[in-house]
């Protein structure tokens, strides 16, 4: 029996690594003379950058950037050799016939994430991805013939212009100095935008991991802010700051108002928008270039049994999200497959779900014991398989 194991992270508990190595303990301890193929996942938020650049036996690199609130933090970047990616990821990458050069994987959480910020610094208004763009601009320097930016987990709100600012924009307010970082809380007095995008930018790709426009019901406003401390009295506000913004840099780059409706826009609160707009950068699903690059489907026709799993298993991760594009992929391949969550609140046809949390646990007891609580339901179902 062969035996895929493909996890994302279990959030604030285990790595998508760590998840992956806990189920590969608990199948050999009950089938140990199963073959196991080891898969940790992600679909564009924390860990893709580590994840891509081990596969392809890329090169890690750390740089100090600025992070969220203006603290110094140091962030990675992963080097991967172009002969290294797959072809069908190369392809999607616009790298089909390349052969030299290095591709750049970075993710935008290790620079602007909501992670590194205690719950009373998350403050949508003050936060900027400056560090972010310090790191792009590494990644630039290193000759990288592409760039890839994952962009989930982040604590930022700023349509991207704290990154914009570093690889060459200038924001003005109607009087006075530029503004180097221009949060929310500035963005009053901003009147104009000058400046162009550095020219030795290699072609940029941002890996989403939502499909969210910038603005209106379902834009980043309304549907990420609050979790990065947005107050429910200031939606309308920064809703309409939003919507001025990227009027701003739409008028600047000659682009089309419209661009703010693109799936996808509204990605790391706008940051998405943001590249895409000013610095011409790409939008891809984040979990089809994962797939592309880890062969996933080759990894799928091979197993006999598809394990996946995430902290929560929700509606959003039937989505385009890891686990659900796994459960999406397992049953086209006609493959069994199990889906371990800590947490799991929808249905899934043709799929079996593990609740791993033991009834009565409290939160976080579950997120201390998540490894126990895994590895407990994984030697269950491999059990009774």
């Amino acid at each position: 029996m062969r035996v895929l194991l493909a996890f994302d992270k279990f959030k604030d508990a285990l790595t998508a690594q760590a998840a992956v190595v806990v189920a590969a303990d608990a199948v050999r301890a009950a089938q140990p003379d199963w073959t196991i193929d080891a898969c940790p996942l992600a679909d564009g938020g924390e860990g893709m950058a580590e994840i891509l650049t081990r596969s392809a036996q890329g090169e890690w690199r750390e740089h100090t950037v600025t992070g969220p609130r203006g603290a110094p933090v140091k962030a990675g970047l992963g080097l991967v050799a172009v002969k290294n990616i797959s072809a069908a990821a190369r392809a999607m990458l616009g790298l089909a016939s390349a052969t030299e050069g290095n591709v750049a994987v970075l993710a935008m959480a290790s620079a602007s994430g909501l992670a590194l910020l205690t719950p009373d610094q998350r403050d949508p208004w003050h936060t900027t991805s400056r560090g972010t763009g310090e790191l792009i601009q590494a990644a630039a320097a290193t000759g990288a013939v592409a760039i890839i930016v994952g962009v989930g987990g982040s604590a930022t709100h700023d349509v991207g212009l704290g990154a914009l600012s570093v690889l060459g924009l200038t924001f003005h307010p109607t009087e006075g100095a530029a503004i180097a970082s221009p949060v929310p809380a500035t963005w009053a007095s901003l009147a104009r935008v000058s400046g162009k995008i550095q020219p030795d930018l290699p072609p940029l790709f941002v890996a989403c991991d939502v499909t969210n426009p910038l603005m209106g019901t379902f834009g980043a406003a309304s549907v990420f802010a609050p979790q990065k401390g947005l107050l429910e009295e200031d939606f309308t506000r920064l809703e309409y700051m939003t919507g001025r913004m990227a009027a701003l840099l739409a008028g600047h780059a000659g682009k089309p108002p419209l661009l703010c409706d693109t799936p996808s826009a509204g990605a790391a609160g706008g940051l998405a928008f943001g590249l895409m707009c000013s610095a011409n950068a790409s939008l891809v699903r984040g979990f089809d270039l994962v797939a592309a690059w880890l062969d996933l489907d080759q990894r799928i026709a091979a197993a006999d049994l598809v394990f996946t799993g995430e902290g929560c298993f929700d509606a959003t991760s039937l989505e385009g999200k890891g686990p659900g594009g796994i459960v999406a992929r397992a049953r086209a391949a006609g493959k069994p497959v199990h889906v371990f969550a800590g947490s799991v609140q929808t249905a899934a046809d043709g799929v079996d779900l593990h609740t791993i949390t033991p009834e009565g646990q409290a939160l976080p007891a579950a997120l201390t014991q998540a490894a126990a609580n895994l590895r407990r339901a994984v030697r269950a179902a491999v059990a009774s398989a």
